[in-house]
């Protein structure tokens, strides 16, 4: 469930290897990549974790790194975030211009996007290829999905960024799943509930593993 007061609230589930994430958590990180030995997925985190104070302006109400198996590398990182925008405008052509923006983005180098048939019957499309880092040279992999807020009122976009781009099927494979889990209404209620928690890990297939 998200947890920013000012946001409608929305139930996901991140599949095994992601943890939830903060700026703050930046030499933890650093220090679980080190005692890996892996070099690649230390500059590769150095990056996303950069990217990540960049989003508070972005209304993103979560983040989580996540942290798999690679070879060569040994880890490969991940950052995923979920954003939930508010629209001034009928929700869904301020949909199709939202996705529109993000497939038309400056910074692809190549891209495919496709609708996709979410549970809930909103409409979703999903936005997946190669960005190049201006200034740097560097190349990521993205994946991102925009649907609607059952509210009417909002629009959600799910994002996951990674220098590993030679997982990009694996990782499209894994927006998707995510996106597949999206719900509105508490698809677990307790009958006792205690504090806010951030969402649990789900059975979704490691597909990078």
């Amino acid at each position: 469930m998200t947890v920013s007061a000012a946001s409608p609230p929305v139930w996901f589930r991140l599949p095994p290897g992601f943890h939830d994430l903060s700026p703050n958590d930046r030499a933890a990180l650093t220090e679980i990549t080190e005692a890996l030995g892996a070099p690649n997925a230390q500059r590769g985190l150095g990056r996303l974790m950069d990217g990540l104070e960049e989003l508070d302006d972005h209304h993103v109400v979560h983040t989580a790194i996540g942290l798999h198996p690679d070879v060569p590398d040994g880890v490969c990182t991940s950052l995923f975030s979920l954003a939930i925008r508010p629209v001034a405008a009928d929700l869904l052509p301020s949909l199709g211009r939202t996705a529109l923006a993000i497939a038309d983005s400056s910074l692809w180098i190549n891209r495919a996007r496709r609708l996709l048939e979410l549970p809930s019957t909103l409409p979703c499309y999903l936005i997946a290829g190669t960005i190049a880092l201006p200034g740097t040279g560097q190349q990521l992999f993205q994946a991102r999905a925009a649907t609607a807020h059952a509210d009417g009122r909002h629009i959600l976009v799910l994002d996951l960024t990674s220098a590993a781009t030679h997982q990009a099927d694996a990782y499209s494979d894994i927006i998707e799943a995510i996106a597949h889990t999206v719900a509105f209404t508490d698809p677990d209620p307790d009958p006792d509930p205690g504090p806010t928690v951030a969402p649990k890990t789900s059975r979704i297939l490691e597909v990078l593993l």
